[in-house]
């Protein structure tokens, strides 16, 4: 071998050293390692939330609770069942946890809030968040879809050209303002919940052994409380996804679910998403702050 030749693979070797020790770049990679898993994990989750919001549930499924629909997917379209919509979800949550972490990051380190206090965490997390929710809008309208029963498309393509057909560009945007209102606060009141829930631990423990265990039991407590807040703009959102043609705008949304299944209606599908996005994230976070040895610096 020449010394040219190993001069170049030195130097390209050099070179992807340099681009996955890049704190962006890791911040990128872990949050879409923990997007793959956390999705093939708790998919059953998403769709069982799906499946408890969708507008058009009639018959003895019309209130049927999670565990009912569980044996109804699994009775009619076998266990696999329980995972559909798995394609799209990976889709949007591998780049999208990958774009909000290195989003956060991005901002954190531009704006110098390496420590940031409430309303810094809220901004962070929320602006985060609403960039990578724009972004990936059209993967979670598509997504939603495929997880509920008023739909039956076979691939993400099929899915695409039929929402573009019907209702054109817009279609693939429906429910932007409700997904923004729920994401946004979600990711900020998190990231609040989060740090504050960081700062109560000792030190001792938060650089400890148990430093993993301590992330995800402050990224649980963290979920859950966001979660409750921002469930309503969860059932919104899905409604407007599901049936664009009938609720056109946020106002008509939420009449027509107060209208036709009261104050109860808002809290469809909390439990599924509830115990879906805290471990999610919690995981995820839990991931992250490993990979990039800490958000939070006491």
């Amino acid at each position: 071998m020449s010394q040219s030749d190993t001069g170049e693979r030195s130097a390209s070797k050099s070179m992807a050293d340099v681009i996955i020790s890049s704190p962006l770049v890791k911040s990128f990679l872990a949050g879409s390692l923990s997007g793959t898993c956390s999705t093939l994990l708790f998919q059953p989750l998403d769709l069982l939330k799906t499946r408890l919001q969708q507008p058009q549930a009639a018959g003895e499924m019309s209130r049927a609770g999670m565990l009912k629909h569980v044996i109804h997917v699994v009775k009619n379209e076998k266990v696999l069942g329980l995972w559909k919509g798995t394609v799209p979800s990976i889709v949007r949550c591998v780049p999208g946890v990958g774009l909000y972490f290195c989003t956060l990051h991005f901002l954190k380190t531009s704006l110098h809030m390496d420590n940031p206090n409430s309303s810094q965490a809220m901004f962070l997390g929320a602006s985060a968040r609403s960039i990578a929710g724009v972004v990936l809008l059209p993967v979670t309208v598509i997504k939603t879809r495929f997880e509920s029963e008023v739909y039956h498309y076979r691939t993400m393509s099929e899915a695409t050209r039929d929402i573009y057909r019907t209702h054109g560009i817009r279609g693939l945007y429906s429910g932007l303002i409700p997904t923004l209102i729920r994401d946004a606060p979600y990711s900020g009141i998190y990231l609040v919940f989060y740090v504050q829930a960081k700062h109560f631990v000792p030190e001792s423990v938060t650089e400890g052994s148990h430093v993993m265990a301590t992330n995800f039991a402050c990224g649980v407590v963290a979920g859950l409380l966001a979660s409750v807040v921002t469930q309503p703009a969860d059932v919104i959102k899905t409604h407007m996804q599901l049936s664009p043609g009938k609720f056109q705008s946020i106002t008509t949304t939420i009449l027509l679910i107060a209208k036709e299944e009261g104050v109860v209606g808002y809290f469809r599908g909390l439990v599924p998403r509830m115990l879906r996005r805290t471990l999610v994230t919690a995981m995820a976070w839990s991931f992250y702050e490993q990979v990039t040895k800490g958000f939070i610096k006491k």
